[in-house]
């Protein structure tokens, strides 16, 4: 907060805070943005957080949109070197799961040319609390294959199908 009133900053941003933590930091600071983890296979932003950063006009940036880069369709031995050890996420069964909703995005993705990666990023940035999404590259090569999403718009038959698909993987 020194900073800010010092000219120093203009905006306080958190990263991976609760609500009950954003509730708190007002006290502090006011925030401005929050950066949560928000991917398709990865949506728990959604039940509390997001509604509540609605509430308070707080912008919400994510990071890894691709799930580190199980989205972008590229294999990915798993338990996937890239991921956070402690991840429930990376076990064989998620990994199937996972890989299933990938094939969805390509399905949606295609017949604009398009990637799988394309696809899921462009599905978390269609989320009314987030304002921009942070995608991040273990390559160059990579770089071709999501460089469209910031202008890759779904339809709602797209994003309702998504939806679905989400649904219909996470009940297995």
């Amino acid at each position: 907060m020194r900073l800010k009133e010092e000219g120093k900053v203009r905006w306080i941003g958190v990263s991976n805070f609760t609500v009950e933590q954003m509730k708190r930091a007002p006290t502090i600071a006011p925030i401005t943005s929050l950066q949560p983890p928000y991917a398709v296979v990865r949506c728990e932003i959604e039940q509390k957080i997001s509604p509540f950063c609605l509430s308070q006009n707080s912008r919400v940036i994510v990071y890894s949109p691709m799930f580190a880069d199980l989205l972008t369709g590229a294999s990915c031995e798993f338990p996937c070197r890239r991921l956070e050890p402690e991840s429930a996420r990376v076990q064989r069964a998620s990994a199937t799961r996972n890989l299933q909703v990938v094939e969805h995005l390509r399905t949606i993705a295609g017949p604009d040319h398009r990637g799988p990666a394309e696809a899921a990023t462009a599905w978390t940035l269609n989320h009314p609390a987030v304002t921009a999404a942070i995608v991040g590259f273990h390559n160059p090569q990579r770089v071709a294959g999501i460089v469209g999403a910031g202008t890759f718009r779904l339809n709602r038959a797209e994003i309702d199908e998504i939806d679905e698909a989400i649904k219909v993987e996470n009940a297995v």
